[in-house]
C-alpha cells in the first residue's frame, strides 16, 4: 500500500534490525522501500540489501556533505548503476548549511560532484535523488545547465525530504521533478512546508522517512523506520482533504513510474 521512497537501512541504527524492520513494515502495510546510498564505500551494503530482499531497491551516489571519502567519477558511477536493482543516481545535490568557515565560492568541489552525478544519470537514464539545503538557487541552476529535468529530455528525479519554498517547488515541478515529503511535514512548526504540500499536485508527490532520521509525530525524537511512512501519507491526506488510501495509491504509483518498479511486489 505504502512505499518509503528514501531510507538508510544500512546505517548503524538500523542495519542490525532488518528482520524486525521488515515485520514492522508489513504490519504497517509498507510494502516497498528504496535504500539510499550516501558514499561509494557503503554501496556494497546498500546494494546487498536490495539483492537480498525483493521489496528493497538501491541507489548509487555520494551525499554532498560527505568529505574524506572516495570521490565519484563518471566511470565509477556508471559501473555501480549497472548493478542489479539499482534504480537511481544519488543521493546527490548541494548543501551549504554547514560551510565550516568556508565561503560558497569555496564549495566548487561540491558543485562539480553534483554535475558528475547528473551526467551519470543522463548517461544511464536513471533518475536523480536530489538533496538541497541552503543551496536551492545553485541546485536549480546546475540542474538547468546540465539538462537534468525530464521536461527537457533529461532523466528527471526527485527533490527528497523537501523543506524549501513554494517557489523552489514550482521550479522543480516545471523541470519535471517529483517532490518528496518526510516526517518534517508533521512537525508543529512546519506550517510553511504544509502549504507547499498543499500546492504540489498529488501526482508529483512522494513520501519518505529518511530513516533513521526525522521520525514523524507521534514518534518524533525516536529512531525512524520505514514503518512510520504512513504518518507522512496521513498528513498529506489531511492537508489535501483526501482519503489516506488515495495518497497511498498515488504516491506508490509515482514511485513506480519514477524508479520503474513493478507494481505492488510482495515482500
Amino acid at each position: 500500500m505504502f512505499v518509503d521512497s528514501h531510507c538508510h537501512l544500512n546505517f548503524p541504527e538500523l542495519r542490525d534490525r532488518i528482520d524486525q524492520i521488515r515485520a514492522d513494515m508489513a504490519a504497517a502495510r509498507v510494502d516497498r522501500a528504496v535504500v539510499i546510498c550516501t558514499t561509494l564505500e557503503e554501496f556494497p551494503e546498500v546494494q546487498a540489501l536490495a539483492a537480498r530482499y525483493p521489496n528493497f531497491w538501491a541507489t548509487a551516489g555520494v551525499h554532498p556533505d560527505n568529505e574524506g571519502i572516495e570521490e565519484p567519477s563518471l566511470e565509477r558511477l556508471l559501473t555501480l548503476a549497472a548493478q542489479p536493482r539499482v534504480v537511481a543516481i544519488g543521493e546527490t545535490g548541494l548543501d551549504y548549511y554547514r560551510l565550516n568557515g568556508r565561503s560558497i565560492e569555496q564549495m566548487a568541489w561540491q558543485r562539480e560532484r553534483f554535475r558528475v552525478h547528473i551526467r551519470a544519470a543522463r548517461a544511464t537514464g536513471l533518475p536523480l535523488v536530489i538533496h538541497t539545503r541552503s543551496a536551492s538557487a545553485d541546485t536549480l541552476a546546475i540542474l538547468r545547465e546540465e539538462g537534468a529535468g525530464s521536461a527537457s529530455g533529461g532523466p528527471g528525479g526527485v527533490f527528497h525530504c523537501f523543506t524549501e519554498s513554494a517557489d523552489v517547488a514550482r521550479a522543480a515541478l516545471e523541470m519535471g521533478f517529483y517532490v518528496s515529503f518526510s516526517g518534517i511535514l508533521t512537525f508543529r512548526n512546519a506550517e510553511d512546508l504544509r502549504e507547499v504540500a498543499r500546492f504540489v499536485p498529488l501526482d508529483r508527490c512522494l513520501i519518505e522517512t529518511d530513516s533513521p532520521y526525522l521520525a514523524p509525530v507521534p514518534y518524533r525524537g525516536k529512531t525512524n523506520s520505514p514503518a512510520y511512512v504512513p504518518h507522512v501519507a496521513a498528513e498529506i491526506a489531511r492537508i489535501k482533504s483526501l482519503p489516506v488510501e488515495a495518497v497511498a495509491e498515488a504516491t506508490s504509483r509515482n514511485v513506480e513510474h519514477l524508479f520503474r518498479l513493478p507494481p505492488q511486489e510482495a515482500a
